[in-house]
This record gives C-alpha cells, sequence and structure tokens, in this order.
C-alpha cells in the first residue's frame, strides 16, 4: 500500500479516470459512503485528525513507512484525503466501527504517484491503528471497497503495493484475492533504504466476481 505521496496508481489513463469523474458528478457529487457488518467508511471529520496522528505517530504502525508523521503531516495527510472524496466522491475513507462509532484508521481506493512502473492505476490501501489489528477489519474493509471499485466506478483493475517485510498486508492482499505480480523500487525511497524493493499485487474485475460467486455458494 504507497501511503507515502497517500496515493496509488490505477490501470487506466486520464479518458478513464475523466469517466470516472463523470459518474461521480451523476451522483451529485455526494461522496460514497460504505457499510459493512462492522464497519463504516465515511468522509473525513475534524473530530478524526486526534485519533488519525496517534496512529501515524506510532512505530508500530508505521514501521514499513520510512518514519511516523508529525501531527502536521497527518493533518495535511488527512486533508488530502478529504479534499480528494470531496472533488470525486471516493477516496482514503476514514473507517470507524459502527457499534460505537470509534475511529479505526483508514482504507480505500486512490491514484498513486505518476513515476510508479505500474501507474496509470488504482489502488486499494489501508491503515488501521494497532489496538484494532488481527480483528479482520483491514480485510472488511477492503473487500467493500473493491465492490466499490468494481460495481459502482467500473474500474478494471485494482492494484496494491507494500514493502517486502510488510507480512501482514501482503496477507490481507491474499485473502482478498489478489494475485503477485512481481517487485519494483519504489520512486520515493532513497536507494539504500530497507523499503525500497515492494511487492506488487494485482486483482482483475473478472477474478472478483469470480470469488464472490465461490463464496455464495
Amino acid at each position: 500500500m504507497d501511503m507515502l505521496r497517500c496515493g496509488s496508481y490505477p490501470r487506466f489513463n486520464e479518458p478513464v479516470r475523466g469517466e470516472v469523474m463523470a459518474n461521480a458528478a451523476a451522483w451529485g457529487g455526494e461522496p460514497i459512503e460504505i457499510e459493512t457488518q462492522r464497519l463504516r467508511l465515511r468522509q473525513w471529520r475534524a473530530a478524526d485528525c486526534a485519533p488519525f496522528a496517534a496512529l501515524n505517530a506510532d512505530p508500530v504502525v508505521m514501521a514499513h513507512f520510512p518514519a511516523p508523521l508529525t501531527r502536521q503531516a497527518s493533518d495535511a495527510m488527512l486533508e488530502r484525503c478529504a479534499s480528494l472524496i470531496a472533488a470525486r466522491g471516493w477516496g482514503f475513507w476514514a473507517v470507524e466501527l459502527k457499534a460505537e462509532g470509534a475511529f479505526v484508521g483508514l482504507a480505500g481506493l486512490h491514484v498513486p504517484d505518476a513515476r510508479l512502473p505500474c501507474a496509470p492505476c488504482v489502488e486499494i490501501g489501508w491503515r488501521l491503528a494497532a489496538a484494532h489489528w488481527r480483528q479482520g477489519y483491514a480485510t472488511e474493509a477492503a473487500g467493500a471497497a473493491l465492490d466499490v471499485a468494481f460495481d459502482r466506478l467500473g474500474f478494471d483493475e485494482v492494484v496494491s503495493f507494500t514493502s517486502l517485510g510488510n507480512r501482514r498486508s501482503q496477507a490481507v492482499m491474499q485473502r482478498l484475492g489478489m494475485v503477485p505480480s512481481g517487485h519494483f523500487a519504489h520512486p520515493a525511497l532513497a536507494e539504500d533504504s530497507p523499503l525500497r524493493v515492494h511487492c506488487l499485487y494485482r486483482l482483475s474485475r473478472a477474478r472478483w466476481q469470480i470469488k464472490h460467486k465461490e463464496e455464495e455458494r
């Protein structure tokens, strides 16, 4: 998952992005919100700033990123996520527990750095507070976001990527049915960075539909 620039990459060119924006306009410009059995993926609120900053300052959560974020950098990332959702209806949503409204983290879709070798594309990404790990929330939230990507936005493919050592995120990608598609050197990281080599996963709309049909049997 590429959060170095709060981004991701789509398997689409500019005309496809234009179609997505046209679809967003057809929805009246209202941000998409998603509900699952346990979670709500929604637009960001001012009240999310403090728990999001705590998440981004946690060295455990940020172990596979260059460094934890300062409060200023975290707030800027939140504002960027919120503005993108406001502009196009989708993005990295805030995730909360439906039962008590507790902030869990973020999950969703984004267009990543154009310098990435798989660009242009759309990425699925997530970042949850450590207190909410090992409960299936990342898979649940990401799966709901993929439904939006393929069923509402009409994307043909979604990708995800992370550093080689991030086995936890790779396990989520595998549970989502994503397929390994090689490695690449992340252009935003120094050549001597231990995080520079990333693994890439892909998921086609056809494969996602087959997975759904198999789960319904």
